[in-house]
C-alpha cells in the first residue's frame, strides 16, 4: 500500500505545494530577510560546536543549557552544518517532507481496515494535524521525523524484523528521549528481539557513535552533564532546564496538567508580563502531587493493559488500535508536551478514520465520526484565535483521551467477522496488503 507521490493526483499536488510553501517559510527569511529564527540557528550552532570540537553544554549542569538534546543529535547536525546554514536548513526541511509523506503512508497501511483509503480519507489526518506540521517546519523541531521513525519501526515489527525495528526505536530515543516509553510495550508483548536491539542500539547511538567525532571521554563527560541537567534535575520550581515552561499553559503533559490541577502554580509563568493565573481544584504539596501523577499514570497503564487482547485474540485491527493508544500515551507521558507534540495523534486519528469509514456497523461508524469531530474541535482550540487559558485546561490532552477511549472501545467491541492473527502476523499482513492493493 506504500506509494510515491504522483503528479497525476490532485491531493498529491496539494501536498507538494504545501511542502514548497513550508520550506519557503524557512529559507526565504534566511536568504532574503534578517535570518530564520526559532530553533534553526541553535541547530547550526550545535553542528558547528561538533565540527570545532567545542562543548555543547556548560561545565555546571545547574546552569542554563542552550542545547538540551543528547550529543548524538549535534553529531547528526554537524555534516550539513559544515556546508553552511542554508544547506542545513534545506536538509532539515527535506527530512520533514519525507517524514510527513511516510507518516501518512505507514499510518494508512497499518490502520488495520484491510482497505485502501479514498483520496479524501487519505488526506483527512494530514488536514487535521496540518498546524502541527507547520510548527515542525517553522520551529525546526524533529517530532515529525521521530514519528516516522516509530511508525517505520512498527512496520518492520509486523514483518518479524525485530532487530531493525528496535534500531528505529533506539534512534528516535537517542535524538529526543521521550520515545523511550515504547520499551514497556515491547516488553509486555514479548518482542524480545526489538527490546534487545533497542537497548543495544541506544547505547551505540549515545556512547559509541559520537566517540570518533567527540572523543570517548569527552562524549561520556557531556552525556553525564546532559543527564544531570536534563533528567536528574527536578524540583518544585521545574525540571529539565526549562522551568518557565514546565507548569505553564504551553505544557499539556500528564505531569503538568496534574500539577496545575492539584497545586496553585502560575500557568502564565512563561511570560512574566502577564498576571499570575492558577487553576487548581486542590492544594497539595509538590511531593503529594507527584504521588498523584504516579497513581494516575498507573491507573491509565492498568487500563491500557486491560483492553489489550491476549495474544490468542490479537488481530490486525486490534494491533492497529493498541499501537494507536500507545502513541497517545507516549505523547502525554513526555514531561514537556508542547502543542506540536500532539502531531503524534496522526496515527490514532488515521486508525479511527478507517473505523469511521469502513466499520460494517452503521451506528459505530456514526459514533466514531462524532468522536473524531469532538477530538478535532478540541485540537482547534490551540489556534492563536483562542485564549491560552483553553490550553492551560488541557484541550489537547482531553482530545488525546477521547481518541484513546474510542480506540479502546473498538478493541473491546470488534466486528463479529474479525479474525485472529495466526502465529506469523507478518504473513497475514502481507496477504491483506496484497488483497487491498489488488482491489485498489
Amino acid at each position: 500500500m506504500l506509494r510515491y507521490p504522483s503528479l497525476r493526483r490532485p491531493l498529491d499536488l496539494l501536498f507538494l505545494v504545501c511542502c514548497i510553501a513550508l520550506t519557503a517559510d524557512v529559507l526565504v527569511p534566511e536568504i532574503w530577510g534578517s535570518g530564520k529564527t526559532k530553533d534553526y540557528p541553535l541547530w547550526f550552532w550545535a553542528g558547528q560546536q561538533v565540527l570545532h570540537g567545542k562543548n555543547l553544554y556548560p561545565d555546571n549542569p545547574a546552569t542554563y543549557f542552550d542545547f538540551i538534546y543528547p550529543p548524538i543529535s549535534a553529531v547528526l547536525l554537524a555534516l550539513p552544518s559544515w556546508f553552511g546554514k542554508i544547506p542545513l536548513y534545506l536538509c532539515l526541511c527535506l527530512l520533514n517532507v519525507v517524514a510527513w509523506w511516510m507518516t501518512a503512508q505507514f499510518s494508512h497501511a497499518m490502520a488495520g481496515s484491510g482497505r485502501k483509503p479514498g483520496p479524501w480519507l487519505e488526506a483527512l489526518p494530514g488536514l487535521v494535524t496540518v498546524t502541527f506540521v507547520f510548527d515542525m517546519f517553522d520551529l525546526g523541531q524533529p517530532n515529525l521525523v521521530l514519528l516516522a521513525l516509530m511508525l517505520y519501526g512498527f512496520w518492520l515489527l509486523r514483518d518479524q524484523r525485530g532487530w531493525m525495528a528496535g534500531s528505529m526505536f533506539a534512534l528516535a530515543t537517542a535524538i529526543k528521549v521521550f520515545p523511550v516509553a515504547v520499551l514497556p510495550y515491547l516488553l509486555w508483548r514479548r518482542q524480545w528481539a526489538a527490546v534487545a536491539s533497542m537497548l543495544v542500539m541506544t547505547g551505540m547511538f549515545l556512547f559509541v557513535l559520537p566517540a570518533p567525532f567527540r572523543g570517548f571521554q569527552h562524549n561520556a563527560a557531556e552525556l553525564k552533564t546532559w543527564y544531570q541537567g536534563m533528567v536528574g534535575s527536578s524540583s518544585e520550581q521545574g525540571f529539565g532546564q526549562r522551568a518557565e515552561q514546565n507548569w505553564s499553559w504551553v505544557n499539556q503533559s500528564l505531569i503538568a496538567m496534574t500539577h496545575r490541577l492539584t497545586r496553585p502554580v502560575n500557568y502564565n509563568q512563561d511570560n512574566p508580563s502577564k498576571p499570575a493565573r492558577t487553576m487548581n481544584i486542590a492544594d497539595v504539596d509538590f511531593k503529594t502531587a507527584n504521588w498523584i501523577v504516579l497513581a494516575v499514570a498507573l491507573a491509565i497503564g492498568l487500563g491500557y493493559l486491560a483492553v489489550m487482547p491476549p495474544a490468542s485474540r490479537r488481530t490486525e485491527r486490534s494491533d492497529a488500535e493498541e499501537i494507536a493508544i500507545l502513541f497517545c500515551l507516549i505523547t502525554v507521558a513526555s514531561p514537556l508536551a508542547r502543542q506540536y507534540y500532539f502531531l503524534w495523534l496522526f496515527f490514532p486519528i488515521t486508525v479511527l478514520a478507517h473505523r469511521a469509514a469502513y466499520d460494517p456497523r452503521p451506528a459505530v461508524r456514526a459514533g466514531t465520526w462524532a468522536l473524531l469531530a469532538a477530538a478535532g474541535g478540541l485540537l482547534l482550540l490551540s489556534l492563536p484565535a483562542f485564549p491560552n487559558d483553553l490550553q492551560a485546561y488541557g484541550n489537547n490532552l482531553v482530545s488525546t483521551a477521547l481518541l484513546a477511549v474510542g480506540l479502546g472501545w473498538h478493541i473491546l467491541h470488534p466486528p463479529t467477522a474479525d479474525v485472529a492473527l495466526p502465529g506469523d502476523a507478518g504473513e497475514l499482513q502481507r496477504h491483506t496488503d496484497n488483497k487491498a492493493h489488488s482491489q485498489g
